[in-house]
This record gives C-alpha cells, structure tokens and sequence, in this order.
C-alpha cells in the first residue's frame, strides 16, 4: 500500500462517522470510480445518509489531478466527492485485493466505472461478487454500455454529448456545433445511479438479494434528450426536432448584462408585451401563438431587443416580477450568498484537513421525516487508512 502523508491522514471532526440519519442510513457504500459520474452518483447516496466510502487506486482517483485554481486540492474534487471516507486500494495487489472482498462482504452497494472487460480480470466482477454477498446492488457506470461493438469504447461527457446530437442542437443555428460545459451528461448519470441503486435496495427488502445495475453515459445522453428522441411512423428521419420557441424565449441582451425570459404561455406572452411596452405585439393575430411568435421571430424579436435596452438586466428581472418568468445572467460566485439558495441552506461550511475552510452544495434533496445527515469534506488521499486496520465502525 502507498505510503500516506500522517499530515494528510489527520481527521477533522467533519471527517468522522456520522450519527445515522437519513433515508439511506444504515447502508453502506463501496465508490471504486473515479471522475464524476460514479462519484458524484455515491455522493448523492451519501447525501441521503449512506455511509461510502471511497476506495482509490495508490495514484488516487483522476480527478484530483484535474487544473484547479485552489492551490492545494482539486475544487472538482472536493464537491464531487463531499461525506465520504477514503481508503487506497491497489486492486492488483493480493493483499488488498482480499482487503476488498472482505468489505464486500459486509457492504450494500459496489459502484465502479471500469470498462466492461475489466472487472474479470481484477477478480471483482458481478458474478464472483454475488458469490461472496448475495444481497449487494453492484452498480457498473461505462461510457456506452456493456453490450455492443462500443462497450470497452472510453467515455466521456463531451464525446457522448457530441455522438448523441445534443452539440448539433446547443449550436446557433447554421454554425458549428457546440458543448455545454458543465458535464451535464455526467451529472445527470449520476442521478440515474443514485435512483437505480435506491430503487434496487427498495426491491432488495422484498427478494432479499442484491442485482447488477447499469448506467452508461450513453443512456444519459439520450434520456435527457427524451423530448426530441421521438420519431413516428410514416414522419421522415430529418424533421425538426429544435425544442427553442423561435427566439422570444431566450437570453436576451439589455442595456447592461443578459437576462433569460420565458413567454411561451399566452398568460407570460401578454404580461411580456405588457412591460415592455409593446402591447401591439400583443394584439397582433400574426403573434398569438407559439408557432406563429416562432414562424415570426425575425420581425419580434429586433423589436423585443430596442425595447429591453432601456434597463439594466437586473432592473428588467426586478420589473418583471412574477409576471414574467426570467433571470438575469449571473456567476456561479453569485450564488454562494444568493438570499434564495441561503433561505433553502444549500450552501455549507465544510473543514479539510489541507484546504481549511471552504462552502460548497448542501443537501440536495429534502426530507421531511428523516432528515439527511450534516455534509462533511471529501477525504484527503488514503484519509483514513485506519478503517483497514479494524472492523469499519
């Protein structure tokens, strides 16, 4: 095993195990994976109350090397990775192989996001797991898959956005295609993780065995694109499938900064025009409907533009109200003391070893009755070794 840092290996009392609470306390979680979608999938299981804890190879997972403007960790690390403990584990290495199984042994879940071929041959497979715990939901995260020609095909957010047609359909229309930052194919196979695995433990207390579940990025890709993933018979291949309602609802420049408005009901569309004093777009026939403000847009939406730049961004959202639903564009630094996101506590204080204090998200997801546990920091690399040396508390 890798030598760890006693520095490093200090706990914070945010780091140590906390009192059960939650709707999945009680389970505990093996997270094998590395990057996001894994991760952060164990993550929300942890936000619910599940115990996980981290098992990284002697290098540590990916994910930590990635650049980062905080000196001292990767910033996509720690929020990846928050209320987890973490161990190393070369799983080629005979002793901490059978330090695995006998975690195995005792867990509820195994996440990891190896490619379909290589679980065998590390001896961790689904088969041979099942052997040894029956009622373990082994969750197995891939880029495309276990089936098919593209099953031990490397994937990653991007690349699917790209294969899937979600850039073609988030460029501008004519141009090039484009991403969306932000992995939002990862972090959304990162809640179909967290739904699958609950879902199986729900099924668990009835069967009383475990099961394999599948997530791929692949199915991430084109679930979220489940509104344009329809095509009927008798319809050719090629029709539109742009959702965008021809540019009225959008982001739209005003006299300082962008705000984003939403008028696709006659209700919004008339309070719109209302205030924005353009009522005659309002009374106009040729405008009355979704289709026809799209079929229209080139003769609306200058006219919108002349109209917004009387007032700031900020001025218009504040105008607007609850009349017209819209958001100015803001940072992500706005947030963190954002009076809605404070008023739903989404936001924490979390204390690491090595960065100190930092906030971060909070509590996802509300529970009324069984409130989810307070979060604590992601571990530092090998954090607590310790828990190899005894029966995990």
């Amino acid at each position: 095993m890798a030598p760890v840092d006693n520095e490093a290996r200090m706990e914070t009392p945010t780091s140590s195990p906390r009192a059960p609470s939650g709707p999945l306390a009680g389970i505990r979680v093996l997270d094998l994976s590395a990057y996001i979608a894994g991760p952060y999938g164990c993550t929300l299981l942890a936000d619910q109350g599940a115990d996980v804890i981290k098992i990284e190879p002697p290098g540590g997972d990916n994910l930590r090397q990635y650049p980062s403007t905080l000196a001292t960790e990767s910033r996509a690390f720690l929020g990846v990775n928050r209320s987890k403990r973490g161990i190393v584990l070369d799983l080629k290495n005979p002793s901490d192989h059978a330090a695995l199984l006998r975690l195995v042994r005792e867990a509820d879940v195994l996440v990891h996001n190896f490619r379909p071929s290589v679980p065998a041959r590390l001896g961790i497979d689904h088969d041979r797991l099942s052997l040894i715990n029956s009622r373990l939901i082994y969750c197995a995260v891939t880029g495309y898959g276990d089936q098919g020609p593209m099953k031990d095909k490397a994937g990653y957010d991007q690349v699917l956005q790209t294969m899937t047609g979600m850039s073609t359909l988030q460029g501008k229309r004519g141009g090039p295609p484009e991403v969306i930052f932000g992995s939002v194919v990862d972090y959304y196979a990162a809640a179909l993780l967290a739904a699958g695995v609950s879902s199986a433990l729900y099924e668990r207390e009835r069967s009383g065995l475990g099961q394999y579940v599948g997530v791929s990025l692949l199915r991430s890709a084109l679930t979220m694109q489940s509104a344009r993933m329809i095509w009927a018979d008798g319809e050719s291949l090629d029709i539109g499938r742009d959702m965008r309602s021809g540019g009225v609802t959008g982001i739209h420049p005003t006299r300082e900064g962008y705000i984003y408005i939403s008028a696709n009901t006659p209700h919004f569309w008339k309070a719109l025009c209302e205030r924005t004093g353009l009522q005659s777009l309002f009374d106009d026939p040729r405008f009355d409907t979704v289709r026809k403000r799209a079929e229209h847009h080139e003769e609306i939406v200058p006219k919108l533009h002349a109209a917004l730049a009387s007032r700031t961004a900020i001025e218009w959202e504040t105008l607007f109200g609850d009349a017209v639903p819209s958001a100015a564009a803001r940072r992500i630094e706005d947030m963190f003391d954002h009076p809605q996101v404070t008023a739903e506590g989404l936001v924490a204080t979390f204390e690491h070893p090595v960065v100190g204090q930092y906030r971060g998200v909070n509590h996802p997801i509300h529970f009324g009755r069984t409130p989810a546990p307070e979060p604590f920091a992601a571990p530092t690399l090998n954090q607590h070794e310790s828990l190899l040396e005894s029966n995990i508390p």
